[in-house]
């Protein structure tokens, strides 16, 4: 059985962003086919939540070839996408002039299928961030069920 989400979804107007595509291109690097967030919905700056969505389509360059007749959105691109929220969370505190390297994952598990149409929430608690290391606890859900878990360790530069 999957751990509870890391906060609640309930009553929230998960339709409406508060920040667009533009505004996550300005504070992360990723672009065109590679920047696998399309909204942040929520921010708790005091409770270090963080909830965004990417909407999975059907002409995302992965769909001929993951799985012909019956694409799955690739987990190592789950993990990239909570990555991309992982780096977006910690830059907007850090500054225009940082830049969030990779270092690691922890603890990931998946539990479920991502498909083109549907709409990934990925959900996010900063845990720890210091000059030299960021660490984030993320998780995914589509229609409510957890489809992934894990921890996203960073590198501020």
């Amino acid at each position: 059985m999957p751990p509870p989400l890391l906060f609640d979804l309930d009553g929230r107007d998960l339709s409406t962003p508060i920040h667009g595509a533009e505004e996550i291109e300005r504070i992360n690097p990723h672009r065109g086919e590679m920047r696998f967030l399309d909204g942040i919905i929520f921010e708790d700056f005091e409770a270090r939540h963080t909830l965004a969505y990417y909407d999975v389509t059907d002409d995302a360059f992965w769909v001929p070839g993951h799985i012909p007749g019956r694409p799955i959105f690739p987990g190592v691109l789950m993990i990239e996408a909570a990555a991309q929220l992982a780096s977006y969370n910690c830059l907007r505190e850090l500054g225009d002039e940082a830049f969030m390297g990779f270092a690691g994952i922890e603890n990931f598990k998946f539990r479920g299928m991502v498909k083109p149409g549907d709409r990934l929430y990925i959900l996010l608690r900063q845990i720890e961030l210091r000059r030299r290391r960021s660490v984030c606890d993320v998780q995914g859900a589509v229609d409510g069920q957890m489809v992934f878990e894990g921890r996203i360790v960073g590198m501020p530069m």
